[in-house]
């Protein structure tokens, strides 16, 4: 497995990277796999602490870096919210981080405040992964995004060059998508649409960025006609904690449904969405009536989190060479890799 150019390196933003990064990363990550599953054993990096530093609520982004740094044979070291540390005493993030630094070998963060992960990276001599930062970026979620959809295109003999994407939902603060967009850009002739309020829409700059690397960028509030022909319809939800005050919710439109899907999407369109997924009354997120569609991939995607996340901290810290021969089968009991809902070629295919 050759080496990538991440070695040593903070990961801050999807800016760092470039297609033949990507396609390492997902070859590491194809390798991956079965460790991700419990089918293999790996321990590159035993003896590795990693510092898991959540000041802001995570499930899956939390527990799958954990999960990841583990599956590779290291440690985790927790802090879960500003009250259980020093800074609610008054310590600076840069004193914290000059502290974690001699503890861990590498700090994944997620905070609030979108500077507060590159003042904290500012100030170690350690790698730190933004595990999402306000409402600015999210790399790590970006990269499973793109190895799932990725794979979901190759059993559809598709490819991410030259597709339709929809994006849909809070594009303003979903930062999801914004990272998401960096890493599409890197792909040829796509057809971006994105469909959101007319207070909700993309930053400029990302719709820019895009346009000028030569995809086609298309702007609407009506789901209806952002969906139609689209091979991939990414939802976010409303990011109601990026808001000062009281936020009117979506209008019924922007439920993305059985109805839906039947009035608009392709036959072969994947659905996607980075979760959590607001199933509450009037939240117009994504719907649970498409939990038996085949077309949703939602949790295929977040599966996806683990070999990917495992590849990133391998590559960043310099061990993806060492995987291949690494390689023992693990000795406890798996149950089959499917779950209730899953489609029937998902059977002893997750990640």
């Amino acid at each position: 497995m050759p080496p990538t150019s991440l070695t040593g390196q903070h990961i801050l933003s999807s800016d760092q990277f470039d297609r033949p990064t990507l396609e390492q990363l997902f070859a590491l990550a194809d390798l991956l796999r079965p460790v991700a599953r419990g089918e293999q054993v790996t321990r590159v990096l035993e003896g590795a602490v990693m510092g898991s530093l959540f000041f802001e609520a995570s499930t899956r982004t939390r527990l799958s870096c954990d999960a990841a740094f583990m599956r590779l044979g290291g440690s985790v070291s927790h802090s879960t919210g500003v009250a259980i540390t020093s800074i609610s005493k008054g310590e600076s993030l840069a004193d914290t981080s000059r502290v974690v630094s001699g503890y861990c070998d590498i700090v994944v963060m997620r905070h609030p405040d979108e500077q507060a992960v590159h003042e904290f990276a500012a100030a170690t001599h350690i790698p730190v992964v933004n595990g999402g930062n306000g409402a600015g970026e999210h790399p790590t979620q970006a990269l499973l995004d793109l190895y799932a959809l990725s794979r979901e295109f190759a059993r559809l003999g598709k490819t991410i060059d030259g597709a339709r994407i929809a994006l849909v939902g809070d594009l303003k603060h979903g930062r999801t998508v914004h990272s998401l967009v960096r890493l599409l850009s890197l792909f040829r002739e796509l057809t971006i649409v994105c469909v959101s309020p007319p207070e909700l829409t993309m930053p400029a700059g990302l719709l820019e960025l895009a346009a000028g690397r030569g995809h086609r960028v298309e702007q609407t509030d009506a789901p209806r006609e952002g969906l139609a022909g689209a091979d991939l319809i990414y939802a976010t939800r409303l990011q109601t904690e990026r808001f000062a005050g009281t936020v009117a919710p979506y209008s019924d439109d922007f439920r993305i449904d059985a109805a839906l899907l039947a009035a608009t999407a392709l036959p072969d369109a994947v659905v996607m969405h980075p979760l959590p997924r607001d199933s509450r009354p009037g939240a117009n997120d994504l719907s649970t009536d498409l939990n038996r569609d085949p077309r949703l991939a939602i949790f295929r995607q977040t599966d996806a989190g683990i070999p990917v996340r495992m590849a990133l901290f391998a590559s960043v810290l310099g061990v993806g060479e060492q995987i291949p021969a690494s390689l023992r089968p693990a000795t406890w009991y798996r149950p089959e890799y499917i779950g209730p809902d899953d489609a029937p070629f998902y059977r002893g295919h997750g990640g």
